[in-house]
């Protein structure tokens, strides 16, 4: 019996499935989910995969097909997806007092110590829960190492016979020899298309081969994470369990236009907008920033259009978190690089050179009481968005309106985040 029990969830197909919870008639369609400006399809129900829509593919070439076959296609609706995923990492908090929220449709638990417990029953007590919880679908891997419990997941999701729960600890060494040599390389965490086919060069095709492997010799022709890879294959623990995830060293917050934006008061709106979205994001994490790159660019797609591209990174004098002050000196940098003349198709901002808040160094110029009523206003305006929701307080160079906002002509109703489009039952 292994001394370590890693469960991966994962919820199945999760935008797709967070669209059927709310209007049950999507069950059995054929359904796509679009990226922003209903862009790309990025995720796709069975029922569309079968009719050929690949993953990525842009929407406008298969609209066609769509009419032909009843494709019923949705702007991503990020708030609907971000809140489902809360009230399903929250059901699986019950489950483990050690967990880590890898994606916003998956998540490990530590079940080290649950031995004692059929950790099968305890799998499918969990996809209950969640189910009867939120309507949503999941499936459950078990194994000795993080890289295992994905494919243990994988197998739960793929063969019915696990009946969406898939426990490697528990079978028999030659049963889940026979499975792994039956699984492709590429499903292997880390793995994927681009390193498969390098691989198979060598003569290893599935995942038992990898196993396998001489996981030095494999380090030298790829990387210490090929090396990590192949001894989590073997039992042996690389990749622990992050329980708080890491602060971010980088913060981008960028979106492509709805329609092209030639003008610099645009433009400013929508930089003074990603700074917003940047900078609470950098409280959140309780982190300051000591430097900030705008960029804007035009669409390479549209041939006919004159091409421009520019960027430019502030080394800030002292590190801040501050709303007000990252948006007037990126207001700043953004006249630096703006040409009148272009179709813009995209802006955003960076912030870099990211320090916790203890690791924050003064600068002997700066008046402390000026700062001090900052943080205060930055903590109001945190306050009664958090309160009374997202974006009710904003800077003013944001503006009102914004024609040139991210299209979402196809998005489903904010159900579980807004009054004002809750579910109706006639």
């Amino acid at each position: 019996m292994t001394n370590r029990s890693i469960a991966l969830i994962d919820c199945n197909n999760f935008y797709v499935s967070c669209e059927r919870v709310f209007n049950p008639k999507l069950h059995g369609k054929p359904v796509v989910v679009l990226s922003n400006n209903d862009g790309c399809a990025v995720a796709r129900s069975n029922e569309s995969k079968a009719l050929g829509i690949p993953m990525g593919a842009p929407w406008f070439k298969y609209k066609e097909l769509a009419k032909q076959h009843g494709i019923i296609a949705f702007s991503s609706n990020y708030a609907l997806y971000a809140d489902m995923s809360n009230r399903v990492m929250s059901l699986l908090r019950q489950f483990s007092p050690v967990q880590e929220i890898y994606s916003i449709d998956e998540s490990f638990l530590d079940l080290t110590g649950f031995e004692r417990r059929d950790l099968v029953q305890y799998g499918q007590k969990m996809r209950n829960m969640i189910l009867l919880g939120t309507g949503l679908p999941v499936c459950v891997g078990i194994a000795s190492t993080k890289t295992l419990a994905k494919l243990a997941n994988h197998c739960a999701k793929k063969r019915p016979e696990f009946d969406g729960v898939c426990n490697f600890n528990s079978m028999p060494v030659q049963v889940l020899e026979s499975l792994l040599m039956s699984i492709d390389v590429g499903e292997v965490w880390g793995v994927g298309r681009k390193l498969a086919p390098k691989l198979n060069d060598l003569g290893i095709k599935s995942v038992f081969d990898l196993k396998r492997a001489d996981p030095s010799r494999l380090r030298r022709h790829f990387s210490v994470v090929m090396e990590k890879t192949i001894r989590e294959l073997n039992g042996t623990v690389c990749i622990e369990i992050e329980e708080v995830a890491p602060p971010k060293q980088q913060i981008v917050s960028s979106r492509s236009f709805g329609m092209p934006v030639t003008t610099l008061e645009e433009l400013a709106q929508s930089i003074s907008l990603y700074i917003s979205r940047a900078a609470e994001k950098l409280r959140n994490q309780q982190s300051y920033a000591g430097s900030l790159t705008v960029f804007i660019h035009t669409s390479r797609f549209r041939e006919n259009d004159p091409q421009y591209s520019n960027s430019k990174t502030i080394a800030l004098s002292s590190h801040t978190n501050s709303t007000t002050r990252l948006a007037s000196i990126a207001m700043w940098a953004l006249e630096q690089i703006y040409l009148p003349g272009f179709n813009y198709s995209k802006s955003g901002v960076m912030l870099g050179e990211i320090v916790p808040a203890a690791g924050v160094q003064e600068d002997m110029f700066s008046h402390s009481r000026s700062t001090t009523k900052s943080d205060r206003l930055m903590q109001a305006m945190d306050a009664v968005n958090k309160k009374m929701g997202k974006g009710k307080l904003i800077v003013g160079s944001q503006g009102y309106g914004q024609p040139w906002a991210m299209k979402q002509q196809q998005k489903s109703p904010s159900y579980t985040t807004n009054w004002e489009e809750l579910l109706k039952i006639d």
